[in-house]
């Protein structure tokens, strides 16, 4: 398994700083993501795993981000071109307009990005479901996912090896 780049070396100050008005979240180009809410448990499972044999994926998670939202993660590195080829095959297929929406903001923003932390009343997105592989770009959201639970604990320094394009967003709300 080939492992991202770049080095988060240092992350500091955070300790008593962490608040429910920062949302935490994991960006990058080259992993296939899909942000399904309020929707049934059963539509982001039939529709992760139509795609994931379509195009060839290898593997996914579905996390559970609230009560009917859902994440999907799928495993294999892809192109940014492919990446939203797929994501909008699935808007096209599934016509839910949410997926389409979400799509359109990664689309502006160049770059993916699905919530790991709290947000107001609701708790970090859980893994519910694992289908497939899961040694690829899973395994690196994985990473990056237990450095951000790493830093809301109030870790004053976080040392992680291999990271690349994916970087860890703050947002505040």
């Amino acid at each position: 398994m080939k492992s991202l780049n770049a080095t988060v070396l240092k992350v500091s100050g955070l300790r008593g700083k962490w608040n429910h008005n920062s949302i935490l979240g994991i960006t990058d180009k080259e992993t296939v993501k899909l942000d399904f809410d309020h929707v049934s448990f059963k539509f982001v499972r039939y529709w992760s795993r139509r795609a994931m044999k379509h195009f060839r994926l290898g593997g996914f998670i579905i996390l559970k981000s609230s009560e009917h939202n859902y994440h999907v993660v799928f495993n294999r590195k892809v192109s940014w071109d492919e990446n939203m080829r797929i994501v909008g095959w699935v808007c096209l297929w599934t016509k839910y307009r949410r997926l389409t929406e979400w799509l359109i903001m990664q689309l502006i923003k160049k770059g993916s990005t699905l919530r790991v932390s709290p947000k107001r009343d609701k708790p970090s997105p859980r893994i519910v479901y694992r289908y497939g592989r899961q040694d690829g770009q899973i395994e690196e959201f994985l990473k990056f996912r237990r450095v951000v639970r790493n830093i809301m604990r109030g870790f004053s320094e976080v040392e992680v090896g291999g990271v690349g394009e994916q970087t860890v967003m703050v947002e505040n709300v």
